[in-house]
């Protein structure tokens, strides 16, 4: 046999393992270490080998409105006060606000009501047929109701908020007075002593320190 071509095989064969060994090596430190391997390596080889991490980032909490801190002061008082669940009564106050913007009343007298008539009772009903929060008498109001249903839409809170809302507007734009138009509201237009009126009115002194200190700057 040629040993010169043997040589020439052999040196070729050598050359091919050679870069099948520099491949290898390649590979090998392209991959992460882990385990124990990781561990035998000098200090500051996680820059080459650990992946970026993400900065911590602040999550701020959105700021209360003073119309929220409001109602929330409102809730807070009334849930406590009457033993009434907050999440019903949170939707009673928001309903409350909603109705006294759309009919030009304040808002907490709207309330103020509500805890004379009912006690917050969403279903009270009264021996003469009132019925619900602001304890509405359907049979009077029958044209008010045709786009909510009928008189049964009375035990939903917000139709009864925003029905009596109504009433309690147009005795207002009547006699241009708030206690009389509490007075008529309640069926005692006649009563002398205003009693009725004088509840409301009072009830409302309880709630209006709450709503004014919402409306106090907030120190940070």
């Amino acid at each position: 046999m040629d040993t010169s071509l043997v040589r020439r095989a052999y040196l070729g064969a050598k050359s091919v393992l050679a870069l099948v060994g520099l491949a290898a090596l390649a590979a090998l430190v392209m991959v992460p270490f882990e385990g124990e391997v990781a561990k035998a390596l000098p200090l500051g080889h996680d820059r080459f080998f650990e992946p970026g991490k993400a900065l911590p980032v602040a999550i701020t909490a959105p700021v209360e409105t003073v119309l929220e801190r409001e109602q929330r002061n409102l809730t807070e008082f009334i849930a406590k006060r009457y033993r009434v669940s907050e999440t019903a009564v949170a939707a009673y106050v928001a309903s409350a606000y909603r109705a006294g913007e759309q009919h030009s009343v304040d808002p907490v007298l709207i309330l103020s009501i509500m805890a004379i008539e009912s006690r917050y009772n969403p279903v009270a009903e009264s021996t003469v047929g009132a019925k619900g929060l602001m304890q509405v008498l359907p049979k009077y109001h029958l044209d008010k109701l045709l786009d909510h249903g009928g008189e049964e839409a009375l035990l939903e809170p917000d139709v009864n908020i925003q029905v009596g809302t109504q009433i309690l507007r147009e005795y207002e734009r009547r006699f241009r007075d708030t206690e009389t138009a509490l007075q008529m509201y309640a069926g005692a237009f006649d009563e002398p002593s205003g009693a009725y009126a004088a509840k409301v009115l009072a009830e409302r002194a309880r709630l209006e320190p709450l709503r004014q200190k919402a409306r106090k700057p907030q120190s940070v």
